[in-house]
């Protein structure tokens, strides 16, 4: 069985893409296997619906939409999707939410990062525990934090971006893990990935990986991770950022209009 992979959105636009797609600061996926159509994400707009469109691909008859988390970039396309359509999410992708910057040990909010989306108009399942979509795709539910340093903050920190899961799919030859920015880390999610489904070997790691920022301990620590782990292929984009592509090994980076298939 194949998993299809189209990219409706992201930062960048693929280099033979039609020059019509739109890329944005933000992630859209499609994922397709025989039975099963999961859009992952509607970027910050109506852009993958744009986009979608110019690509030939219908989101008609979606089995569900998965969205990661509260952030815009993530979830502003919501209010574009029909009335009544099946949104997997945590319960608190509603919450407000700020990027801020500490000065002198107080916090200061610097840019909103939530938007005020009307969901009551679709059926929506919230669940903080790891949800079947299919037979082969699961929503993870919410992700435990055991590795404060893999997401680049503090020991002792809580990170507040609580409600990000991640889209899990159970390939013949392991886990492919599609993820939204990574901000719980990418050690985090794929040993949670591992003790919800009792797979070990990963195949694929695809999405953003909240990297463009973090230190080189960080980088390090995930780096050492991965080699170790040893997926099939790791596709970084959107958050992952050219700093910490530099560490991962053997990266792809997917961009808006490519497709990609998983055997």
């Amino acid at each position: 069985m194949a998993l299809t992979l189209r990219v409706l959105l992201e930062n960048h636009l693929a280099s033979d893409a039609d020059s019509r797609l739109r890329n944005r600061a933000g992630l859209s996926l499609l994922l397709q296997d025989e039975t099963t159509s999961v859009l992952f994400d509607t970027g910050p707009d109506d852009s993958f619906l744009h986009n979608a469109a110019l690509m030939g691909v219908s989101l008609d008859n979606l089995t569900a939409t998965v969205l990661s988390h509260g952030h815009y970039d993530h979830c502003g396309g919501a209010p574009c999707l029909p009335d009544n359509s099946r949104i997997i999410c945590h319960p608190t992708i509603g919450q407000e939410r700020f990027a801020a910057v500490n000065v002198a040990g107080r916090s200061h909010k610097i840019k909103k990062l939530s938007l005020d989306i009307d969901y009551n108009r679709h059926r929506m399942e919230y669940t903080r525990t790891p949800l079947p979509i299919s037979e082969r795709f699961i929503w993870s539910g919410e992700i435990a934090v055991d590795h404060p340093r893999a997401y680049g903050v503090a020991a002792g920190k809580t990170d507040y971006v609580i409600d990000e899961g991640v889209l899990i799919y159970l390939s013949e030859r392991g886990l492919v893990i599609i993820t939204g920015c990574g901000h719980r880390g990418i050690i985090n999610i794929v040993q949670h990935c591992q003790k919800i489904t009792g797979i070990n070997r990963v195949h694929a790691l695809i999405g953003g990986f909240h990297l463009r920022c973090a230190s080189p301990r960080t980088l390090w620590q995930s780096r050492q991770f991965l080699q170790q782990l040893k997926p099939d292929k790791i596709m970084g984009c959107h958050c992952t950022g050219a700093w910490g592509k530099l560490w991962l090994p053997e990266v792809i980076s997917p961009a808006t209009g490519d497709t990609f298939v998983f055997e």
